[in-house]
């Protein structure tokens, strides 16, 4: 039996829900610091350097973050089976 359950809402009710943390200012000071950098930048290679600078912990970061998210989908049953 499959049942699917379909929710209309917006992303803020949806994070309230979830009781998710509201990022939006921090969202919005990276927005503003990337848009300031590039103002200033010249070529590829400034950006990548202002890339790294921002980001959060840089490259281990990222690392980090996209471990979180691979383990929460396989946690939700976001993984497939090979069965499917």
């Amino acid at each position: 039996m499959k049942i699917n359950v379909e929710i209309d809402c917006t992303p803020e009710e949806a994070r309230q829900f979830l009781g998710l943390p509201d990022v939006s200012k921090a969202n919005q000071f990276y927005v503003d610091a990337i848009a300031k950098g590039m103002k200033g930048a010249a070529n590829i290679d400034q950006l990548q350097d202002l890339a790294k600078g921002i980001a959060p912990m840089g490259q281990m970061g990222l690392k980090l973050f996209q471990q979180f998210v691979e383990s929460s989908s396989a946690f939700a049953g976001g993984t497939k089976k090979k069965d499917d």
